[in-house]
């Protein structure tokens, strides 16, 4: 890739990967981001795999969105065109892996795995290894990841979770003489840095905003732990992959006005690929936040509404109390606006909402359904789906890749509400129907990457542009 004098971009560049769930993936990525940005570096930050929450804690830091790369949901291309395209401006990309460093969609392949994002976009890799009741077993280890593809390059390891200064020595004698990769550090247990979670992962950037004496003390704590310049300094430059993307294969609708879409955004709404956002508007929507929670009416003169995913749940009687909103919502369903709400903003949109105190909650009611939180994941993988009928996101036949993730369910379906998704999961095998319709309305619990198939963003916006017309002219 050329920069603006003509020249190719190299960067810095790091790949943050656990031997593990739990490991510290994103207590160490935060750290590091937060260092840096005290440093005066411009930092881009990538999260491998579907998680809406680690993104939304690296825009706190970095003042910029996060990007999610991803093996399944989207093709190779995809993923480095992503890459090319964000990390371009800036002087370090850190992306925080997913998982352990090789676990992906099967036991039998590399495929969806941080090893194999870290390859296709030539990443060198910290491995974060909790050393909780660990010391020279620790080597094995870390020595077995080493090993395991030598096609993978590794910057060194951090220990997570050590006890003492002695137990960090036991680990560094016990790593030498069998590892080639250097130890670059260990971060002592710190309660204080833990970000509290909840039913979905970790409290969300909105709900739990890292406050700036939150992010010093992230900084102080691996800076005394690491070297970070010299960690730094260490890394190879990264030369952002040439990638050529082909022309979108369906023309944007030609405007005559502005499209302009109100996007659901506070606490409760605010799980959205920002992929997704950019690319309806470079397909010419202007983009319009509202609050579900707070504003008392829709913002003026828009041609649709998109809802995302979040925490209706924890917000329900608030939500309900809005009863303003929820009608005109209601009502701009009745006018045939094109409204689309997935995971989260579909409950919001069903008839009403019980949640975990069994506490009943009306909705916007746009669909007939009753949704029941459960004490339990309903729902997790993720999913494909082939469109059965013309709607919202592209034509009959067109497929779309997403991830579900949800601890609510349908209590009451009705027959006569159409399906516009055959759904399949990761592995083929079929999902329960999704994609409900009435009017142009459509929503699911599925979270949809646009960036799966771009028909969709075209259709979404062709669509909210057949309803300004319609609108200007009556």
């Amino acid at each position: 890739m050329a920069n603006a004098s003509g020249r190719r971009c190299a960067i810095k560049a790091i790949c943050i990967a656990g031997a593990g769930s739990g490991s510290g993936k994103t207590t160490l990525t935060l750290a590091l981001i937060a260092s840096l940005k005290h440093k005066g570096y411009r930092v881009a930050a990538f999260k491998i795999g579907p998680d809406f929450i680690d993104p939304g804690h690296h825009a706190r830091l970095t003042g910029k969105p996060a990007r999610n790369l991803d093996g399944w949901m989207l093709t190779r291309d995809a993923n480095l065109a992503c890459f090319q395209q964000h990390a371009q401006a800036v002087d370090i990309a850190v992306v925080e892996g997913v998982m352990g460093l090789f676990d992906g969609y099967d036991g039998k392949t590399e495929a969806g795995s941080t090893a194999q994002m870290a390859k296709w976009l030539g990443l060198p890799v910290i491995l974060i290894v909790s050393a909780k009741s660990m010391a020279r077993s620790a080597a094995a280890l870390v020595q077995g990841f080493e090993r395991f593809d030598p096609d993978l390059h590794f910057a060194g390891v951090i220990f997570n979770h050590v006890a003492s200064p002695r137990h960090l020595q036991y680990l560094a004698d016990a790593l030498e003489g069998h590892v080639t990769m250097p130890l670059l550090g260990g971060i002592p247990v710190s309660p204080e840095i833990q970000i509290p979670e909840r039913h979905l992962g970790l409290f969300t950037a909105e709900s739990h905003p890292l406050d700036q004496t939150h992010v010093d003390r992230l900084a102080a704590l691996l800076e005394k732990s690491v070297d970070i310049d010299r960690m730094i300094a260490d890394l190879p430059d990264v030369v952002l992959p040439r990638v050529h993307i082909e022309p979108a294969l369906i023309s944007q609708p030609i405007l005559t006005g502005p499209v302009r879409i109100g996007v659901a955004k506070d606490t409760a709404f605010c799980f959205y690929y920002s992929d997704n956002l950019d690319s309806l508007e470079a397909a010419g929507a202007q983009l319009i936040p509202f609050s579900p929670l707070t504003d008392q009416k829709l913002p003026e003169n828009i041609d649709g509404l998109y809802l995302g995913g979040g925490y209706p749940e924890m917000f329900g009687k608030q939500l309900s109390g809005n009863m303003a909103l929820r009608q005109e919502i209601a009502e701009k369903r009745q006018d045939n606006m094109p409204i689309y709400g997935e995971c989260g903003g579909f409950m919001y949109l069903c008839r009403d909402l019980t949640d975990m105190t069994g506490e009943r909650h009306d909705m916007v009611g746009c669909f007939p359904f009753s949704i029941r939180m459960l004490p339990r994941l309903k729902s997790l993988g993720y999913r494909e789906i082939q469109l059965q009928a013309d709607c919202l996101l592209g034509q009959t036949g067109q497929t779309l890749r997403g991830h579900e993730f949800h601890y609510s369910e349908i209590v009451s379906p009705a027959a006569d509400i159409p399906t516009r998704y055959i759904t399949t999961r990761r592995d083929g095998q079929p999902s329960a129907s999704e994609g409900y319709q009435v009017h142009q309305t459509l929503g699911s619990y599925i979270h949809l990457h646009f960036g799966s198939n771009q028909f969709a963003t075209s259709s979404f916006v062709a669509a909210c542009h057949h309803y300004h017309q319609n609108r200007i002219q009556s």
